[in-house]
This record gives structure tokens, sequence and C-alpha cells, in this order.
């Protein structure tokens, strides 16, 4: 599968290569704060498929908090494209930077509904999870 996608302006342009590892979506309160307050719905992807094609993301990590992720995102509009987790072998890839968000499907499971909002939609029968999945 080959995914293409950037951000709102154009100035920051991906290509994802190879079969999703997990299509999810994610209620923790750090994505909430990305999307402005909805799940956030994402892809792992393998990361030797993935590369920027046009532009340079800024990165934001915290320095607060122990095992924090790095948020990449066009400094000129904002569009949060991918987060990095470490030691976590896939680029997390937001699904609303697709250039077709429609090959998302749907996901896969729901995580950190520890922190869903009362206004946040779980399909029925979606494996949910309090925090991650067990591995």
């Amino acid at each position: 599968m080959k995914l293409d996608g950037g951000c709102y302006c154009g100035a920051v342009r991906y290509v994802a290569e190879g079969e999703p590892m997990l299509k999810a979506q994610c209620h923790c309160r750090e994505c909430q704060y990305i999307t402005g307050g909805a799940p956030n719905m994402f892809l792992l992807m393998p990361p030797a498929g993935f590369m920027y094609t046009k532009g340079t993301p800024k990165q934001y990590t915290r320095s607060d908090i122990q095992g924090a992720v790095t948020r990449e995102f066009c400094a000129e509009c904002g569009t949060h494209l991918t987060t990095r987790r470490p030691r976590l072998p896939a680029v997390i890839v937001k699904v609303g930077t697709l250039d077709d968000p429609s090959l998302f499907g749907g996901p896969q499971m729901a995580i950190y509904a520890v922190d869903k909002q009362a206004f946040h939609f779980i399909p029925d029968g979606l494996p949910t999870f309090e925090g991650l999945p067990p591995r």
C-alpha cells in the first residue's frame, strides 16, 4: 500500500509505503489537544517506508515527562502529521493528513479510553483499552 499525504498548506508532504501495522483511534488527553477535542485516528506504518518528500516538519518533544513522544508538524500551518514513540518501530501517521483518508477504512481498536470524553464515539464491538493494548 502506498499512502500520500501532507499538511493543510502543502509545505510538507510525505509518502508512507507498506502495510499498516495497526489502524486505531486514540482518546488520550494529548491527542485531544492535537485534534481540538476529538479522538485521533491513526495508522502505524513501517518506518522504512516513510519519508518526507517536500519540506521538513518541525518537531516537539516534552522535556518534563519520561518517555515523551516526538510530534512532527508543519511549522507554517500547524498541521500535526506524525508522532514517534520511543522504542516503537513504527511511524504514527495521522489519518486526516492522508490525501485520501477513506483508505483508512476504520479503526481496529480504541486506545486510552480512560481519557475518553462523553461526546467521543467508539463503535459498538470495537476492542477498547483503558491504555495501550497488551503486547
